[in-house]
């Protein structure tokens, strides 16, 4: 895996992949990486005017590219339900799904349509409902579902009584919890699909510090010192977003990834460098937290993996 590349993806014609938030940033660059590879690519995302964008970008850079935007609110579950529901009517197995959409550090306590914590809903549990409604056609496709989690799941914690931070918000903690419980996820899919025979591949991926529109779009004016020390911070040690993508990308076409792998940069306490194994903190491998944190997940989503 020495200097692994996009030059070391695997032809992935014939394969359908969904990435979400992929009008931008990391999302965007991972759709570019499965297109150029030959993937049919589906841009799932809020915004219509940015994904068409996002069409017209990939396409500028990989002309025979075939992609496609379609819309998907994840801060309304009701809008992941309608994506899910249009998916399985189309009855396309799908062969890796990308779980790479995001909001971070918040400055001040927001919630989604359905009432739970910006962070939890739109990080985490809009994915576990997304995955698990297409469970029919991940397990037609075998696919590869890869979670993006981040170095900042390293002393997030799991508050399985008070997951949507109703009796104290804090900003970072709640987002380094919604990166745990990503990590956690995908550790947890993969005992799953082993012990019921689902036939997935379920690994997670973080890009390391990457210059992206996550910290603009998170901390914002509210918070203006602690914002432009954010900025100036990742401005020195950031790499670029088709930098960051490289790792999501190794875990969603790596031929044989280790099932529950984790995968990000390996230099600089991994926030930058080339691809590879990244480490998984103690918290993550707790089988009976991610138990609690699963059934949590069912009871505030509405979701089964039935």
């Amino acid at each position: 895996m020495a200097d692994w590349t996009t030059r070391d993806i695997p032809d992935q014609t014939g394969k359908l992949a969904v990435v979400t938030g992929a009008t931008g940033g990391i999302g965007l660059e991972t759709a570019l990486g499965l297109a150029a590879a030959r993937a049919d690519v589906i841009l799932a995302a809020r915004n219509p005017d940015k994904g068409h964008e996002a069409e017209a970008w990939i396409r500028a850079r990989a002309p025979s590219a075939k992609v496609r935007f379609e819309p998907v609110d994840l801060a309304d579950l009701s809008s992941v339900k309608a994506f899910a529901d249009r998916m399985v009517w189309e009855g396309r197995a799908i062969d890796v799904l990308v779980n790479n959409a995001g909001v971070m550090d918040l400055p001040t306590r927001k919630t989604t349509a359905d009432g739970h914590e910006m962070q939890l809903g739109v990080n985490y549990l809009a994915h576990f409902a997304l995955t698990a409604a297409l469970l029919p056609l991940l397990q037609a496709g075998r696919a590869r579902v890869v979670q993006l989690s981040s170095v900042a799941h390293r002393g997030g914690r799991i508050e399985i009584d008070d997951l949507n931070a109703e009796r104290g918000y804090r900003p970072w903690a709640v987002y380094q919890q919604s990166k745990l419980a990503m990590l956690m996820f995908a550790i947890e899919l993969q005992r799953r699909s082993d012990a019921n025979r689902w036939g997935l591949t379920s690994v997670a991926a973080h890009p390391g510090v990457a210059r992206t529109d996550l910290v603009a779009n998170g901390a914002g004016g509210e918070r203006p010192v602690r914002t432009l020390l954010t900025r100036a911070l990742i401005g020195v040690m950031a790499q670029s977003a088709a930098a960051g993508a490289l790792p999501v990308l190794m875990a969603a076409t790596l031929p044989a990834p280790r099932p529950g792998g984790y995968y990000g940069p390996q230099g600089l306490g991994e926030t930058r460098g080339r691809p590879g194994p990244a480490r998984i903190d103690p918290a993550a491998k707790d089988a009976e937290v991610a138990g609690r944190l699963w059934e949590a997940s069912e009871r505030l989503t509405g979701v089964r993996f039935d």
